[in-house]
């Protein structure tokens, strides 16, 4: 068998999408940056950087199977140039490494920030949706990049692409100190703005970039998502699991709108949870449909959110070391 290459492999999705396919019995390639290291996981390590295209054709030769996942996930940089030469130009790098060395399947990690939403409605895949819909240097950079995909994949490169909604579960490495469920358990939140989001478990998403290796069709996209919830439902929940109390100071979207753009000027000098080009979304709902993904890759009803928060907290109190799971997440076993 041909190994499989993963991107991101050192990252929260991608160590998780690399474990399961060990133990599915994949042979295993990660590339990795200098510095960087894949934790407890018997995977072949390629040394290279999504902007050096001969360290990619390096890591993708042999390879049958490519599973992209790795992003410059900044929500703002003070180069915002860094995240287009990442996830734009390192895509295309990556893709036409892929195609020149002959990979059978690519699953490319997109973003749900990619499909539209319809106001007052439910976002899906059919929705339409433009750069100039994009917020902040991010989402823009993810959604050129999954134009990319779509154009290797209608040039004939096999790339499926899969769009996760906001994640919980263990090992997000990247968020130990800032989580929003951190931040509730030492009641660092104080208030909230009205709105709302998909949630999803970890393993949910892994299912789906399981499940769209094997059953996916070539240029289509997938939402891996879980539930609808509005943010005081979440910071509700949150609360309840960490013990701690949910602020009850709800601030109304057009407020935050309003602050919008004294925010991006002032973005360098301030810690905010998230974009300051991401403020004039505040106060909608951004709900998703994700009846394409269960209908076509067959996957199960998901796993609860809370039970997410649950793990992920459990995981979040550890010293911050290697990735750990629960014992019954052991198994891959949401698909049909």
């Amino acid at each position: 068998m041909k190994p499989a290459l993963v991107t991101g492999a050192s990252g929260f999705l991608g160590w998780h999408v690399a474990r399961v396919l060990l133990e599915r019995g994949y042979r295993l390639r990660a590339l990795v940056r200098p510095g960087s290291r894949v934790d407890a996981l018997d995977v072949e390590c390629v040394t290279g950087d999504l902007r050096d295209a001969a360290s990619l054709e390096r890591a993708v030769a042999g390879c049958g199977l490519l599973f992209h996942v790795a992003a410059d996930y900044r929500l703002w940089a003070r180069d915002p140039g860094e995240l287009y030469r990442s996830n734009v130009d390192g895509t295309r790098n990556l893709l036409q490494a892929a195609q020149d060395a002959g990979v059978e399947r690519v699953v490319y990690t997109s973003t749900v920030g990619c499909i539209g939403v319809p106001p007052g409605g439910v976002g899906d895949e059919q929705m339409p949706v433009a750069l100039e819909d994009m917020a902040g240097d991010y989402k823009r950079s993810k959604f050129l990049a999954e134009q990319v995909a779509l154009g290797f994949a209608h040039g004939g490169l096999d790339v499926v692409i899969v769009n996760p909604t906001v994640v919980f579960g263990p090992g997000d490495i990247y968020r130990q100190d800032n989580s929003i469920i951190m931040q509730v358990a030492q009641r660092k939140v104080k208030f909230l703005v009205e709105g709302g989001l998909n949630a999803v478990h970890i393993m949910d998403v892994v299912d789906g970039h399981m499940a769209a290796l094997e059953h996916g069709r070539c240029g289509e996209r997938y939402i891996l998502g879980g539930e609808n919830l509005t943010h005081l439902d979440l910071i509700r929940m949150i609360a309840g699991v960490v013990e701690a109390p949910a602020p009850i100071l709800v601030i109304p979207g057009g407020v935050v709108r309003f602050l919008a753009r004294p925010a991006r000027l002032l973005q360098p000098f301030l810690n905010l949870p998230v974009s300051a080009s991401d403020l004039h979304l505040a106060g909608y709902h951004f709900y998703f449909d994700t009846r394409k993904a269960h209908v076509e890759l067959g996957l199960l009803p998901p796993r609860s959110v809370k039970e997410a928060i649950i793990e992920a907290y459990e995981w979040f109190k550890q010293p911050l070391g290697l990735i750990s799971l629960p014992a019954k997440e052991k198994n891959f076993h949401n698909i049909r």
